[in-house]
């Protein structure tokens, strides 16, 4: 069980649902979301998309894994 936030989706206009699933990672959070966050919380939406890409990204490095680490970077020319 997830703890709910001190808030409620109410307060940003979206459905119960969306809330619980972006908690419980079973859900990015969307642009739309973003921008509701970043205006409830007097922060920006890009602060909210960074912080999902950031998460993805992670998650991607972690399931490349030992693939990514064998990649042979591209020399530079000269």
């Amino acid at each position: 069980m997830v703890a709910a936030p001190p808030w409620n989706s109410k307060a940003i206009a979206v459905p119960p649902i969306r809330i619980n699933e972006v908690v419980l990672g079973k859900r990015a959070v969307s642009a739309d979301t973003a921008l509701r966050l970043g205006k409830y919380f007097g922060t920006t939406a890009q602060f909210w998309m960074n912080l999902q890409t950031g998460h993805e990204l992670e998650l991607a490095k972690d399931k490349a894994g030992d693939s990514l680490r064998k990649l042979v970077p591209l020399k530079k020319a000269g």
